[in-house]
């Protein structure tokens, strides 16, 4: 795919992305659009896969359990998150209209199905000065998975996020994990800036996102940043090649910019810068 910016489809499914189309190797990702009363059956085959109810109520019953799935808004509440390991079928039936996220990666099925609680979700501040965001460990380590690893993340109008610039598409020695965004905003107008790039191989992607599309990172640095007047949420999914508590390796930072991170606010001049 050499279109990495990519808009959502009408219907059931607005997202159907697997590693064959991306690409990539691992990382599968679809969502749901459902109405109520509307029934989708899933199968995980040989992938574990998190379900992540992004607006609306839904019961997905799997392996005879049945697990609510509800959230009034990405930017009210956190979700409850289904865990299925591989050799699952997943019913979901809509009380309400409802959008749910699935992320897949391949497993062996060492962890059991399980619900992942609001509770469990550690919610971190991160950065600093024009570059502060908040990030919410939907599924990463110690929380236990094979592959996958998914956050959540708001922006707030003007701020960047992804600063510093990082990488994890196994090169110089940075982990290898492939990566969807999935981009909302608060307000109708929103929007925000989205660059994948690698300045030494010649590699420079840069979109204009709004709510609902999606951005596949394939290789590269990927900062983002959001408009004014808006705040900017993204789900992040990620999957490669750390197994288990190896998910817990960071990216590598881009080594020109990661200075700032000593002190976030020491660049800033004041204005007026003349008279």
């Amino acid at each position: 795919m050499s279109n990495h910016l990519i808009k959502p489809n009408a219907g059931k499914i607005k997202y159907n992305i697997d590693p064959q189309r991306a690409n990539w190797n691992y990382l599968g990702y679809q969502v749901l659009n459902l109405k109520a009363g509307d029934k989708h059956s899933f199968a995980s085959n040989a992938n574990e896969a998190a379900i992540v109810p992004l607006a609306g109520k839904a019961i997905a019953t799997t392996a005879g359990q049945s697990f609510e799935l509800k959230r009034k808004s990405v930017f009210i509440d956190k979700p409850h998150v289904l865990y299925c390991p591989p050799k699952h079928e997943v019913i979901f039936e809509a009380i309400t209209d409802c959008e749910i996220a699935i992320g897949t990666a391949p497993a062996e099925g060492k962890y059991p199905l399980r619900l992942i609680l609001p509770s469990e979700q550690k919610v971190e501040v991160r950065g600093g000065g024009p570059a502060i965001r908040e990030v919410h460990h939907t599924l990463s380590h110690p929380l236990p998975a094979e592959r996958l690893i998914l956050f959540e993340v708001y922006v707030p109008g003007g701020m960047w996020s992804g600063w510093p610039p990082h990488r994890h598409d196994g090169i110089n020695n940075s982990p290898y994990l492939e990566e969807t965004y999935h981009f909302k905003f608060n307000s109708k107008n929103g929007f925000g800036l989205h660059r994948n790039y690698d300045d030494e191989n010649n590699f420079n992607e840069v979109f204009a996102v709004k709510d609902d599309d999606l951005v596949l990172v394939t290789k590269g640095y990927h900062p983002v940043a959001s408009a004014p007047g808006n705040t900017m949420y993204f789900l992040n999914y990620l999957a490669g090649e750390l197994i288990a508590d190896e998910r817990a390796i960071p990216p590598v930072d881009e080594e020109k910019h990661a200075w700032i991170k000593d002190n976030w606010d020491s660049y800033q001049c004041e204005l007026p810068l003349m008279k």
